[in-house]
């Protein structure tokens, strides 16, 4: 399902947004291709140990992270929606084969809309719950995920 309408935010949700001086594009490439997410997606000194993704509608994407002490920790998702160079949204609400998972935490609606030769980069996790909602913010969303914008725009930079 593709539906362009804007997104509106709701009481569950987390957002951070930026204008980074790259175009959508090279920021889609940077959430959709494996070798370029592995660099950008965790904050450092945590690092992507492995990553898959079939980025179409139903595709799955399995992004394993590691602590520094060599911990991983899979994250398996679900793609819903995918309109090139302009708008992601995945689950972890889904296996394969459209399996619930057993806790879904968060959908994620990430959103590349090119503004004054630039592109104005939207990362929205909306979450189930309340208490979800405030789990991420103990785990440091608004940190973790401005590291990871800052490290994504050091990506892009180099790409052209």
């Amino acid at each position: 399902m593709t539906d362009n309408a804007p997104v509106t935010e709701h009481a569950n949700d987390l957002l951070i947004t930026r204008l980074i001086p790259a175009s959508a594009h090279t920021l889609f490439r940077c959430w959709t291709e494996p070798e370029l997410l592995k660099q950008w997606f965790v904050p450092r000194p945590w690092t992507i140990a492995h990553a898959e993704m079939d980025v179409r509608p139903g595709g799955q994407s399995l992004v394993v992270m590691r602590d520094p002490d060599g911990n991983e920790y899979p994250n398996l998702g679900t793609y819903l929606e995918v309109v090139t160079d302009q708008r992601l949204v995945f689950t972890d609400a889904y296996g394969p084969g459209w399996t619930p998972a057993d806790k879904p935490f968060m959908t994620a609606i990430i959103s590349f809309e090119p503004e004054d030769g630039q592109t104005r980069y939207t990362a929205l996790a909306r979450h189930w719950t309340e208490d979800a909602r405030q789990q991420h913010i103990a785990m440091g969303f608004e940190q973790g995920w401005n590291i990871c914008a800052d490290q994504l725009q050091a990506l892009a930079a180099t790409l052209g």
